[in-house]
């Protein structure tokens, strides 16, 4: 239980997720990527059905079939398994029992057809994912859909310009993003191909494929494909963030760091100065976190860089428990720009921790309106649960079993959804399953998040004395996460250290008392148990 930094990376510092963005801000992950920002609100639609159906046919979007016989269609039911998911959530929105049933047959369906393979999961919302790269600059700054619908007609007239080929893959990485529809991602890798077939090497596609993989989950392919970009330009600002990236979410932390201050030297900005601040928050470091932050949101001048940085403040806050900072940070966001969702999500989390659980709901609710991602349904299952009024039990329940089908649906497009499925089922779902992803996620990355998710997997299969070690290791780098610590705190009651595991259990209390609609009410049982 308890909020991440995302894989399903919703904030773009980091491009999980998250996510996710920021190195580490996804979410959730994250990132990075406000231009993706003003895309948010509107319902996915595939550029197939917008533009130019004599230059793109049914399934192909109108730029992938501007050049005649390139043969790159989308993933059959690619688009049918969005709608499913998108048509399911949309019904768990009006509560309407009969609509349930009738959406949950749909998916059902879009299932036995193979469309769709349902995985056990949630994933919370704030696990650091590797940013997709995408600069706050990325197409002008304005709005995504427009951009891409743009770029799609100018590669019909001019299929050879790879630099453009290379925008759309970033884009289309972005769009995936911001919209929570990972569909997007193979589209993206053909443009990206495209770009490269024209010009081999060229750094902007380089840096795309890293994005891509990074947004992927494949944090190894994108750490290579980021040093590739910089070989051909050491001052590509999305590769150098691509590359802190990708070496955060792989655990290797001094090196992140060095990659963090050789980014600050090469290429100040606002994508490298959040970056920064999360890996220094990472080791414990808030003050210098708070610091870079600061001055990044001093030196913003556009809507979307002072929406994202200050949303980077809130949640920074929010982590250490300071909710009216958070709050204030939260409202300048949406001054700047009120549909940016992860201010709203912020939010939405801020308000729950200061006992306005209606605000919180509420906000929650317009969240996963328009971006149904692990994270946001997961803690809108949680405060459901949490309130406990009439059919709240079956609402949250439905929040969860639209997590199994984004990951199912990320699954499909060649997202890993491990660290997601492990946190989702370890808390609302198959424990066994929940066990077998975390060990796998271990295998890729042993970061401080997969640590934790691994200990807490163990913990709730009751292997406690096995998941101790990971327990420590998780809060090892200094990194101050309630949530961490109350995992933390469990297993060391579990394993008989009744002083360690009340020591524990306080501080997570103590540094964030709302970490977790469920998470913090079980925190505080846990510790009166053993007076």
């Amino acid at each position: 239980m308890g909020p991440r930094r995302q894989d399903d990376d919703m904030d773009g510092r980091k491009g999980d997720t998250g996510q996710n963005g920021g190195a580490g801000r996804k979410g959730n992950a994250g990132q990075e990527a406000s231009s993706g920002r003003q895309g948010n609100a509107g319902p996915v639609v595939s550029a197939a059905e917008d533009d130019a159906p004599d230059a793109a046919g049914p399934g192909r979007s109108d730029a992938e079939g501007a050049e005649a016989g390139s043969g790159t269609v989308p993933a059959p039911g690619a688009d049918q398994r969005v709608a499913a998911v998108r048509r399911f959530a949309a019904a768990g929105r009006r509560w309407r029992a009969a609509q349930l049933i009738g959406c949950a047959a749909l998916l059902a369906v879009a299932v036995t057809g193979a469309a769709v393979a349902l995985g056990a999961g949630r994933a919370p919302v704030t696990v650091p994912v590797a940013s997709s790269a995408v600069d706050p600059g990325v197409l002008g700054g304005g709005d995504l859909d427009a951009s891409i619908a743009a770029l799609q007609a100018h590669l019909r007239t001019q299929p050879k310009d790879s630099g453009g080929w290379a925008t759309l893959g970033l884009a289309y990485v972005e769009q995936a993003r911001t919209k929570g529809d990972p569909s997007r991602y193979p589209q993206a890798d053909r443009a990206l191909g495209r770009s490269l077939a024209l010009v081999p090497d060229n750094d902007q596609a380089l840096a795309g494929r890293a994005a891509l993989a990074a947004a992927r989950h494949d944090f190894k392919d994108a750490l290579t494909y980021a040093d590739q970009a910089l070989r051909q330009n050491p001052y590509s600002e999305r590769a150098l963030s691509s590359r802190i990236d990708a070496l955060v979410e792989l655990g290797r932390y001094a090196e992140a760091s060095k990659a963090a201050e050789t980014a600050d030297a090469r290429k100040p900005g606002v994508p490298v100065f959040t970056r920064y601040a999360y890996v220094h928050e990472l080791q414990g470091d808030v003050v210098t976190a708070r610091r870079v932050l600061k001055q990044a949101l001093a030196g913003a001048t556009s809507p979307g860089d002072i929406a994202y940085v200050s949303a980077q403040l809130g949640q920074l806050a929010w982590n250490q428990g300071d909710y009216r900072t958070a709050l204030t940070c939260y409202a300048r966001a949406l001054a700047a720009d009120d549909t940016y969702l992860p201010a709203l999500e912020g939010r939405a989390r801020a308000q729950a921790a200061s006992g306005d659980r209606t605000a919180a709901i509420k906000g929650m609710e317009t969240v996963v309106s328009r971006y149904p991602l692990p994270g946001p349904l997961v803690e809108l299952g949680e405060l459901y649960e949490a309130r406990g009024a009439a059919g709240d039990r079956a609402r949250a329940r439905q929040q969860y079993a639209l997590v199994d089908a984004w990951i199912a649906l990320a699954r499909a497009n060649g997202v890993n959804a491990d660290l997601d499925t492990a946190l989702a089922a370890a808390d609302h779902g198959d424990k066994a399953a929940a066990l077998r992803a975390a060990r796998a996620e271990w295998a890729r990355r042993p970061t401080v998040h997969t640590a934790d998710a691994l200990a807490w997997a163990l913990h709730v299969n009751g292997r406690d004395a096995e998941a101790l070690p990971y327990a420590h290791r998780a809060t090892a780098t200094g990194y101050r996460n309630a949530a961490f610590l109350y995992h933390r705190g469990v297993i060391e009651l579990a394993t008989g250290h009744r002083t360690a595991g009340r020591a524990s259990l306080t501080a997570a209390l103590r540094l964030n008392p709302g970490f977790s609609p469920l998470g913090a009410t079980e925190a505080r049982k846990a510790l009166e148990a053993t007076q």
